[in-house]
This record gives structure tokens, sequence and C-alpha cells, in this order.
């Protein structure tokens, strides 16, 4: 029976990043007095640094080598440099022949203590003091210096194999990042009422759903909203043709409407064609705006039945989604207008009111000349209801590079407004994360032969159809059933889809290729599955049950390769910290991508499993490799395959 799971992600404890407070003394001691008693307090703090350095590390990041390398580096530096309390640690992954991550200090510190009288005659003295100062740690095996003053560490093997049994054994979550903020809002698809979703809102829906599942494994509270546009003055060209179309309106089914993309059209056509028409679509937008009842409750069926065909794509692809649209906002928009304009933001122009903003030359319109609210209305307002109502410390909007200026506006005005920090690094804060046009093999934006947008249903369709053929040219496909079937082809084929789009970075654009996506070779989501189904493969015909080994086997890594895989898997706290910091999803696609190279061609190549003397060490770390591919998976919205 072939076996689909979504890994879940429970919540890790949020914890902050433990320091040592500067030393500080009175002006009046000597300065050479002054330098001793720092020194004794050092190599007092320094001892008392190995235990705490090492509770802390265990109880936080207990799965991200960089932060805990980094605790034990700022040890050395406040032994190396006392009298500069506020320098970081800058410790970096490297893959040079000296070391497994390199401590970059010595040059920056050298350009700020030379000249001061310091004992040290350049960058490679201060690389070798802080080499000489660090304390003792199982996590080190060697340590080196190398050019000017680069300090290159090797990782213990033996700390590396304890660190991928316990997660074996506790849980993936273990190795969960900290961040700094508890509660974010992650606005994402935002597909129009009564319009189709086509390809254009495959990115932001896929990428959105990424970010969240991201922020949320790393023990972030995530919103996540839909903004969709449910409101304005189309609607009431949808409201006054669905009364001339159908006189027993209250009646009508979805199916009896049909296609609402072609309503929408029909409406449309009628709308631009036939001015007494227009005139009363104009009225029935006053009217649905009022609050009347009858236009309220039609606005309401046409909102429900669009929402109908939105939730069968987002069915499809996984994606979970609140929607909070246009109208939510709508009755908070005068209170932050008026809030704006106490604060003297906005001002009259040609009839208009807007916030004119420094080193742009359009203004940001707030209120139109005749009087309505617009897109700024609503996302400035959708800002204060995040910030007061739902306490959010990170807003993250997800909508291609063609909005940047808008949101850059709008942002701006927020800050003007005292809403948001001046500061990008601070919290609250707001983040425009946008990405570029799904192309054709033209090299065109992706249309279809009669230049309509791709439907995204008939797209993902498509992506499915494509896979379920290639698995039935494949041996084993009589084995399956056909629920077995349409299980792994969805499975392949919609994580063919996504993975497509999230290994690119995000702000270029990419070319929509059935073809390449589902090749089973090279950088795709069909390889990657593959992959880890070889895994589980090996598992199962070893015949060990792998949760009893867990608990009774150790891991081992002698061989080179086994230390070169254990040394990528303990990556993965650091990797995914990265992508969620940058918003990148493509920085886990890479990770994901290589850790499959590091297994396949090093590991599985180099080191038998099954009957081999190191059977039980090389089958958990077949297990711990699976485990952290699940968790990629999933945090790429993919859906895994335990056999192929």
């Amino acid at each position: 029976m072939l076996a689909l799971l979504l890994a879940p992600a429970p919540p890790s404890p949020l914890l902050a990043f433990n320091r040592f407070p500067p030393i500080s003394s009175p002006s009046s001691i000597p300065a050479a007095d002054l330098l001793r008693a720092a020194s004794r307090r050092l190599i007092s703090a320094t001892k008392t640094a190995q235990s705490i350095s090492t509770m802390a590390t265990e109880e936080e990041n207990v799965g991200n080598i960089k932060r805990q390398l980094a605790k034990i580096f700022e040890v050395s530096l406040r032994a190396t440099v006392p009298e500069e309390t506020d320098v970081e640690p800058l410790v970096a992954a490297c893959a040079g022949k000296f070391g497994d991550y390199q401590c970059n200090n010595a040059m920056g510190l050298w350009s700020k203590i030379k000249g001061k009288g310091s004992q040290f005659k350049g960058p490679p003295s201060v690389g070798q003091a802080i080499m000489k100062n660090l304390p003792p740690s199982e996590i080190i095996e060697s340590s080196s210096v190398a050019g000017p003053g680069f300090v290159n560490v090797v990782i213990s093997k033996n700390w590396l194999a304890k660190s991928i049994q316990k997660m074996l054994i506790d849980g993936i979550e273990t190795w969960a990042p900290r961040l700094p903020i508890k509660r974010a809002v992650v606005d994402f698809s935002s597909p129009n009422i009564a319009k189709e979703m086509h390809v254009g809102h495959l990115r932001s829906t896929i990428i959105g759903d990424t970010l969240a599942r991201m922020l949320e494994f790393s023990n972030v509270d995530v919103l996540r909203r839909n903004h969709v546009g449910d409101w304005g003055t189309q609607f009431g060209m949808l409201i006054e043709f669905l009364f001339e179309r159908f006189p027993n309106w209250e009646e009508v089914t979805e199916t009896a409407i049909g296609d609402l993309q072609t309503f929408y059209k029909a409406s449309k056509q009628r709308f631009d064609s036939d001015p007494a028409f227009k005139e009363r679509a104009q009225q029935a937008v006053v009217l649905l705006q009022g609050g009347e009842a009858k236009y309220r409750k039609a606005w309401a069926q046409i909102c429900e039945i669009s929402r109908n065909e939105f939730n069968r794509v987002y069915e499809r692809l996984g994606v979970e989604l609140e929607e909070k649209g246009e109208s939510f906002y709508n009755p908070y928009i005068p209170n932050a207008i008026k809030e704006l304009t106490d604060k003297g933001l906005v001002e009259e122009s040609q009839g208009a009111r807007v916030i004119f903003l420094d080193g742009i030359n359009i203004p940001l319109i707030v209120v139109k000349s005749d009087g309505g609210f617009n897109y700024a209305s609503t996302d400035l307002t959708a800002i204060w209801y995040r910030l007061n109502e739902e306490k959010a410390e990170w807003i993250i909007y997800v909508t291609d590079v063609g909005q940047q200026q808008h949101f850059d506006m709008v942002f701006r005005a927020c800050k003007r407004a005292g809403w948001l920090p001046l500061d990008d690094n601070k919290h609250p804060k707001t983040t425009h994360v946008g990405f570029g046009l799904v192309l054709g093999e033209d090299g065109k934006r992706f249309r279809t032969r009669n230049t309509e947008v791709v439907r995204l249903v008939d797209l993902l369709d498509e992506a499915k159809s494509r896979s379920k053929t290639a698995l039935l040219e494949r041996e084993k496909a009589a084995e399956w059933s056909e629920e077995d079937l349409e299980q792994i082809a969805e499975a392949v084929g919609y994580g063919a889809v996504k993975y497509a789009d999230l290994k690119n970075n995000r702000l270029t654009n990419y070319t929509f290729n059935f073809d390449q996506m589902l090749n089973d070779k090279g950088n795709t989501a069909v390889y990657l599955l593959y992959a880890h189904a070889r895994i589980c493969s090996i598992i199962r015909k070893s015949g060990k049950n792998i949760e009893e080994l867990k608990k009774t086997g150790t891991i081992v890594l002698e061989h080179e390769d086994e230390r070169v895989l254990g040394l990528h898997l303990l990556q993965f706290a650091e990797v995914v910290e990265e992508a969620c910091t940058n918003l990148l999803p493509n920085v886990l696609c890479e990770y994901l991508y290589n850790l499959s190279e590091i297994f396949t061609k090093k590991f599985y190549s180099n080191c038998q499993v099954v009957g081999s003397a190191e059977e039980t060490s090389r089958l958990l770390l077949c297990e711990a490799t699976g485990t952290v591919m699940r968790k990629c998976f999933h945090l790429l919205g993919i859906v895994p395959v335990y056999k192929i």
C-alpha cells in the first residue's frame, strides 16, 4: 500500500539569545588596574561560561551549529578584547579544507583597536588570540588560523553523531529556529471575486504558503490572510446583471450562473455598451455600500460562488487561508483616515485627499475626488488593524514586483504616522515580498493560445495527468491500485509545480515547462521524491524496526562521507532560519537538493548500509536524512512519497 504523509510541525519554545553583560568600572580606577581587574573577571567569566554556554546551547538552538558556535566565540571575544563590548561574533559555514565553520572577526577588530596601544600586531595575531581564548567545548574538534586572522573550526564528529541521534529521539521540532517575533501576518494569494484564479496567482499562493509554513515551524503564530478583492465599483455591475439575468436571483445556484468569469465578462460588456445599465450599476454600488439589504445579499451570493471556486484550488494545493477581504476593513477606513489627517499627513489636492512622500513625485491618494476609498485606503487601514487589533510584529505581503512602489508608499506613510518604527530592523515591521512573472516557452507572459491567462485549475489537472502517464510507464505500475496511482500522481504532479517555482529566487521570472518540472533527474521535485522513497526502501529492506533502533542503536560517523552527511543534516536549522529571515524559499530548496545529492552520490554510493558491520548506525543515518527531507517537503507544501 502506498503511504503518503504531510509531516506535522508542532511548535517549539521561543528562547532569547543569552549574552554576557559588558564589563564596566568606575573611572577613578587607574587604567592598568582596570585591565588587570577586567582580565581576572574574564578568566572567571570564561570558566563559568563553560557551564553556562553548554547549558544554554543544550536548551536553546540545539540544532543550530552557527548559533552555538557564536556563543562560544562570544566568550573568546570578550576575553580577547575586553574593552570592545559591542562586538558580535561573525560565524559562517565554510567549504574550505581548513574547517567547517569560520569566525571572521579578526580584521574588523584590528581596524577598531589599532592605534589604541593594542598588544596585537595585525589581524593574524588577533585571530590567534581569539583561537587561544576559545573555551573548551565538545562541539569543536580542532581549530586553526588562516590568512588575515580567520579562525577555522572543525566540528566534532562525535558531537554531530550525538546531536543527530538526539533529534531522532526527541523529534525534529527540537531543531526549529528561534525567531525574535511571536506573531506575523502573511498576506498572500488575494484573488478578485468573480474572476478566475489563474497562473498569475500561483506564485503568490505557493510562496506565501511556504513562508507561512517556515514561520509556523519556527514557533511563530502566523495569521494567514487572504485579502480578496470583494469590494468596489465592479460589484454594482455584477449585482445589476444578476438581477437582470435572473429575476428569481435569490434562488439561483452556482450551476445556474455557470462559469463566473464568463458571467463577469458578459456583465462588463453590458456595462460598456448600455448607458442605462451603466447608470443602474453605478446606483447599485451606492446602495451596496449604503448597506441596502437586497444588494448586500446579492453581493454575498456572488462572493460565496467565487469563494467556492477558490477553495477548490486551495484544497488541491493543500493551502490554508483565512479570508479577510477588502470589505472587512471598510468600516475601519474613516477612523484610520481621520487619524492620519489629525497627524497632519493628509492634504487636499485636485479634489482628492492625498499624502505627499519625500522623494516620490506622485502622491498617495487616500480618498478619491468623488469621496470614495481605494486600494491605499484599504491597505493603510489593514496595517492599522493588524498592528492594533491583531498585534502583529511582522506583516508580510506576497505580491508581484509590479506592486513594489505602491507598498513602499503605504509603508512610508505608516512610518510618518508613527504606526511603524523608522528603523526597518525593528519590530513591528512590514515587508513586501515581490516575485517575478511566470513565462511561457516563448519568453512572454504564460498564456493559452487564444491569449487568455491560464486557469490554475487546468494547470494543476495537466500536471497530475502528465505525472500519472509517466507513472504508468514504470515497471511497478501494475502493483499499484487505482487509488494509490491517483494519490502518487497528485503528490508528484502538484509537488513538481510547487518546487519548480520555489527553487528559483522569487524576484526572477521563471519559465513554466512541464517536461522540465516532471523530469526525474536534476533539481526537480520528482528527483527529490524518488530519493526519499529510495531511503524508505533501504530501511524496509533491512527488515529492522527503526523505532527500536533509535532507542538501542548508536550513530558513528567514521567514514568521511558519513561525516559530510551528518554535518549537512545539522545545518538544517540555520538554513531554515536564513530562509525565514530573508523570506527566500529557494534557500531551503537548495539545501534539500544538496542533501539528496550528498546522500545519493556520497553516502549511499560509498557506504554500504544493509548487511554491513555498520548497518545499525547507517540505518539511523538513513532515517535522519528521511526525517529532515520530510520536514523540508512539509515546509515547501509538498507531500512526500514513501514507496514508488
